[in-house]
Parts: structure tokens; sequence; C-alpha cells
């Protein structure tokens, strides 16, 4: 196998944890960003679940590609796999990007499984906002994540206007804290 392309479209960005020698800004057409998994360990629990994010049809992702060279081929989808399919909501895909020079590459990426029972289906920004507002697993307030994860965003030049506004809603009141 020669080098190969990684997709990241949140956390995989600011911390991908594997080797790499290259690194693009990409959009995913077909897929969004949206917190449209539910989380029973991390950011809730299995009574009161958190949200996460997946890559869900419709639209397209702004993010990150990581260029990994083909000898380390079996060492990082290992890596990924025990990262990112812990419960199988995520299925692995080879999907095309288009990278920031213009170039085109097929990438590997991790879209939600719809048919998986942590799926949550696309939300409107009210909602995952109450979620997200009462929702704590056993890394800590679903808000921390969903704040951090707009931070590190911004930081990196990337807008995402939906989970800004999820952002937004969390962080202006006591409306939807339980």
């Amino acid at each position: 196998m020669g080098d190969f392309w990684v997709f990241g479209y949140g956390s995989l960005m600011w911390k991908p944890g594997f080797a790499h020698v290259e690194t693009v800004r990409a959009r995913l057409y077909g897929y969004r960003r949206a917190l449209c998994i539910r989380s029973h360990i991390h950011r809730g629990t299995p009574e009161h679940p958190g949200l996460v994010l997946g890559l869900d049809r419709g639209g397209s992702c702004l993010g990150l590609a990581f260029r990994v060279p083909g000898d380390l081929a079996g060492e990082v989808l290992a890596y990924l796999r025990a990262r990112e399919l812990v419960t199988n909501v995520y299925l692995e895909r080879r999907l095309p990007l288009r990278l920031g020079d213009g170039r085109f590459v097929e990438a590997v990426v991790y879209v939600a499984d719809r048919d998986h029972q942590q799926y949550a289906g696309a939300l409107p920004a009210e909602r995952a906002a109450e979620i997200v507002a009462s929702a704590y697993g056993q890394s800590g307030p679903n808000v921390d994540y969903v704040i951090s994860t707009v931070e590190h965003l911004r930081k990196m030049g990337i807008r995402d206007h939906w989970l800004e506004s999820v952002a937004t809603m969390i962080s202006a009141g006591d409306e939807f804290r339980a």
C-alpha cells in the first residue's frame, strides 16, 4: 500500500495521534459535521446520553487531510480503528476529498452509521443545545466538549455555523440546564 490520506473533522484535526508527513485543509462533499452521535460514556450516561460529533449525510465539511506514509499503514489504521470504532457507531469509508490546493484524493473517513442505536439523527440546534447542556460523562460535561470543539475550529480558521449556534445557545444562559 502506498501513501494514503485520513480526513479529520473533529478532535482528529488538533490531536491526530498518528504519524503523518503532510497536513492540508480539505473538503468532504456529501457529508456534514453534526452532533449526531449519542455518547453513553465520555459525554453522557446510558440513562442521560450526551452528543458528540459525527459525519452525517448532506452538505459538505471542511477539515484537515493527513497524508500517511504507506509503510505505516498497518500501524495507523490499527490506531484509528481502536480510536474510532469502539462502539461501531462510525463506518470506515474511503471517500474523495478536495484538498485546499485543488487536488482530489481518496481518504479514510469515519462517517456516522445511521442504523446504529447511538445515531441521534439530524437535530435542530435548540434540541442539540438542550441535550448538551445537561449531559455529563466520564470525560466531563458535554458543554465543555462542544465549546472546546468550536474554539479549536475557530483557531484553525474553520467556521461551522450550526455548531457555533449550539455553542452560543448553551453559553447564553440557564434555559437549557436541567
